[in-house]
This record gives structure tokens, C-alpha cells and sequence, in this order.
């Protein structure tokens, strides 16, 4: 347990304030014993994947950043066409074990930054594919009572980006489902998903990927910021990436509060050009 912690070195924006106590769980037991103490202390918690997604504010965040540690990142196949995956593994190291196994329709993976729980979470997905088309159950632990549960797929609603798990749950594993198939088959999709993706969105910069949500296939967020002409827009050094402008991107040495004024500038601009009010992809943290 550590205490003021810099959140802008868990952050792919590389931006934010500092936890007033952060923990890495290294296993369940770790994890548990935790969740008895700050339970007692009556603490927030804020539960962290990759960073991949979230944008923390200037003033940091009260309470505990949990992470889960190494004990909670691994892959290994369990049934037939079956892999176990830990919350903490990236998405592309599933994609990767995946075809590493010979098994296919989860190339998707591979494209999607961050790790598996928060991608359940947020369902989510990329190139006509997500999360709850290759979902068998996932495992997990209520934050409150520290109930363990596996909850089946079909118990789950899913939405675009999201779905109706509780806030209270701490995913722990995932069950997924793969399609039998011959290596060099899936790993020439994968390549280019890969390759799709460098074409289109920018790597290599400080960004937390989509900003907004996709209003549909054929009214994507970029083209509605587009139509409303805000593609040159940028708050202090917040700006928007030329090459996928639903990507804001720290330019070197923004604050938070500059994504977020560009975001909310963005938004009203969207809004007064062509009525649609964009709701907001990335997780917003901090007081």
C-alpha cells in the first residue's frame, strides 16, 4: 500500500493528479484481506485495468486505486477450445495465446488496448466483433460483501460499450470460447486487423483511444466532429489527433483539465451543428 501516488504513470494520457493510496493485489488472498480493511475503513475504492481507457483529473482521486498484479494476469486453455484468461491480462496476449492454440474469432483482441476486465466491463470490441460474442462467464468478487460468484454470459446484458454488471463486482477471470482453425489462417487476420487499425488510428502518442461513443455504424462519432468542423480544435495543449479525430491526445505537456475543457468544447460544437449529444467512451476519474 502506497500513499500519494502519480496516477499520470497508470495512464496512457499520461495525465492526472495522485491516489491518496494505491494497492496492487498480488492474489486473491492479498485481495481479499485488502478489501476486509478498507471495508472496515469504509474507503472508496476505484478499480484501475490498463489505464488504456480512463483520463484521471488534476486533483487526483480520494480513497484507493486498486490494481490487480501479476497472480491475476495469465492465459491457459481449460476445455475444449476453451481459455481461462485473468482480468489483469492485456487483450492482445489472449489474442496472441489464442492463435498460439490454433483457435481463431478472437483476432479482435489484438486490436483492443487495455485488459480483460475492463474490456468485459465496457464490452468491447472493434472490426464487427466484441466482447459478448466470445464470453462464456466470467468470475468475480463483490467489493462489499467479498462474495466470490461466476456469472454466466446469458446472465448479462450487454450494451455498445458497456454493460449492466455491477459497479460493485471486481472482475477476477474470464471463460472464452475460440473457433478451431489453422494457425497461419489466424494469424494472417490478425495482421490485418493490425494493419487496418495503423492505417486509420494513431499509435505512439498520448491518447486513451475513442473519446466518444459511435452513434451508430453510419454516424460515427469522427464524422459527426468533423461535420461540425472541430477537428482543428485544442485547449491549451490538448489537441486532436489529425489522423482520427475522435482521438484527443495529450501534445506533451497538457492537464487533464484541457481534455477535459476540449472534450466538453467538442461536445457543445457537435451538439449545436447537428443536434446529436455524443456521450463520452473514455472514464473520467478524480474528484
Amino acid at each position: 500500500l502506497s500513499e500519494n501516488v502519480k496516477l499520470s504513470s497508470y495512464s496512457w494520457f499520461n495525465l492526472g493528479g495522485n491516489a491518496e493510496y494505491f494497492y496492487k493485489a498480488k492474489d486473491l488472498d492479498e485481495l481479499k484481506e485488502f478489501l476486509e480493511e478498507v471495508k472496515k475503513k469504509k474507503m472508496k475504492i476505484t478499480v484501475l485495468g490498463a489505464g488504456s481507457n480512463t483520463l484521471f483529473r488534476d486533483s487526483g482521486v480520494k480513497g484507493v486505486v486498486l490494481k490487480l498484479g501479476r497472480n491475476f494476469s495469465y492465459t491457459k486453455i481449460i476445455d475444449n477450445n476453451i481459455i481461462d484468461v485473468g482480468a489483469a491480462t492485456l487483450d492482445r496476449k489472449v489474442a496472441s495465446f489464442a492463435k498460439d492454440n490454433n483457435l481463431g474469432n478472437l483476432e479482435f483482441l489484438s486490436c483492443i488496448p487495455g485488459s480483460i476486465g475492463g474490456a468485459i466491463m465496457m464490452n468491447s470490441g472493434c472490426y464487427d466483433n466484441d466482447i459478448s460474442k466470445v464470453l462464456i462467464s466470467i468470475k468475480a468478487i463483490n467489493k462489499n460483501s467479498l462474495s466470490e460468484t461466476e456469472i454466466k454470459k446469458d446472465d448479462i446484458k450487454f450494451l455498445y460499450r458497456g454493460t449492466n454488471l455491477s459497479k460493485d463486482l471486481i472482475i477476477l477471470s474470464a471463460k472464452f470460447k475460440g473457433e478451431p482453425g489453422k494457425k497461419n489462417e489466424i494469424e494472417k487476420r490478425q495482421f490485418d486487423l493490425i494493419e487496418r487499425k495503423k492505417i486509420s488510428q494513431p499509435s505512439k502518442i498520448k491518447t486513451c483511444g475513442s473519446t466518444f461513443k459511435n452513434i451508430s455504424k453510419d454516424k460515427k462519432a469522427w464524422m459527426l466532429i468533423k461535420e461540425a468542423g472541430c477537428e482543428h480544435f485544442r485547449e491549451g495543449d490538448a489537441i486532436i489527433s489529425q489522423q482520427h479525430c475522435n482521438f484527443f491526445v495529450n501534445n506533451g505537456n497538457a492537464k487533464s483539465t484541457d481534455i477535459e475543457n476540449l472534450i466538453k468544447k467538442v461536445k457543445k460544437q457537435v451538439y449545436e451543428k447537428t443536434g446529436i449529444n455524443l456521450e463520452l467512451e473514455i472514464k473520467i476519474v478524480g474528484e
